[in-house]
């Protein structure tokens, strides 16, 4: 499986947590790969099912019908035997057993490495970023991201419209174990009060209590908290909040829910380009390429380079929200 050799079959997969918009991708990457002369393979439960050969032929038919569909059809799921050598051989020996001359992999940066790993035994990968967190470093967005904040930013609406009729403070707790991306801008799009992300570390009575008591001697009469997982829990900063300020104060925990429903317009739009982009690296020879939408556009970077890539979130960023939530 050198460089020189012609691509004629593909597999695609998707790994890691599922996001709104990875059925777009398959799609895309399926029937950009028939317009191409080459025959698709869905490969079912992501690495696991790649190393029990868990595989099967799509063609346009099999996608019909998927792009508005949340989750992922083809399903995801972590695979220990995967992580190990002998796993990675597995999936190789499929990778010849099924004539899968290239894969495609559409999730975060667990799967990269994942694919990395495949491309180090001499399978041409290219992969396309698939998470809700945006936290893939080499792009400034990621297929997913803009469902879950939708989502989030609807329900936190509506816990607002409950936290002012009882006069209390709603604590939410929304998806980022190590990326405050959700948390943030959905903060500033919900006009929440205070925002705890993982990226920066909090002082509870001068980020939290001051700012609550600040608001309440200004006249309001309800708060908003949001905080990413990974940047406390929920339940507990609201016991927290309640104690110290006697403000009456609830948690939500939103969990699993931004990872469902319909994706939005950028993120099958998104989605869609990545995919076809996918494909247009396979047929021109570029292999082991991590494709990214950087600068308002959409490219493709060397897996290696894109996974040596970092960001995060400015202190620029958060001052802006502070002023917006005074």
């Amino acid at each position: 499986m050198s460089d020189e050799k012609v691509i004629r079959n593909i597999g695609v997969l998707t790994s890691g947590g599922d996001a709104p918009g990875m059925n777009a991708a398959i799609r895309a990457v399926v029937r950009s790969g028939i317009y191409y002369g080459y025959r698709v393979f869905g490969v079912r439960r992501g690495y696991h099912g790649l190393w029990r050969g868990d595989i099967e032929e799509l063609n346009g038919r099999s996608v019909s019908e998927t792009l508005q569909r949340g989750g992922t059809f083809l399903m995801t799921a972590r695979s220990k035997t995967f992580n190990t050598p002998e796993g990675v051989d597995k999936a190789v020996e499929m990778c010849r057993i099924f004539n899968l001359d290239a894969v495609v992999t559409i999730g975060g940066d667990g799967t990269f490495r994942g694919a990395l790993d495949l491309a180090r035994k001499g399978v041409p990968v290219i992969g396309i970023p698939g998470t809700i967190d945006n936290d893939i470093a080499c792009s400034d967005y990621t297929i997913g991201y803009d469902t879950a904040m939708n989502t989030a930013m609807e329900a936190i609406d509506k816990l607002r419209d409950t936290a002012s009729s009882h006069e209390r403070c709603s604590v939410i707790e929304v998806m980022g174990r190590h990326a405050g991306y959700i948390a943030l801008n959905v903060s500033i799009s919900t006009g929440a009060e205070v925002v705890l992300i993982p990226e920066r570390k909090s002082d509870f009575e001068r980020d939290v209590v001051k700012m609550m008591l600040q608001g309440r001697n200004q006249g309001k009469r309800h708060y908003i908290v949001i905080v990413a997982e990974g940047a406390g829990d929920a339940t507990d900063i609201a016991q927290k909040i309640e104690a110290a300020t006697g403000i009456e104060s609830r948690p939500t925990i939103l969990g699993h829910l931004q990872r469902g429903g319909s994706p939005t317009v950028r993120d099958r739009h998104m989605a869609s380009m990545m995919g076809v982009r996918a494909v247009e690296c396979l047929h021109e020879a570029r292999y082991n390429r991590v494709v990214a939408y950087k600068h308002g556009e959409i490219i493709d970077l060397d897996i290696e380079e894109a996974l040596k890539a970092s960001k995060t979130i400015s202190q620029e960023e958060l001052d802006r929200a502070k002023i917006l939530a005074l």
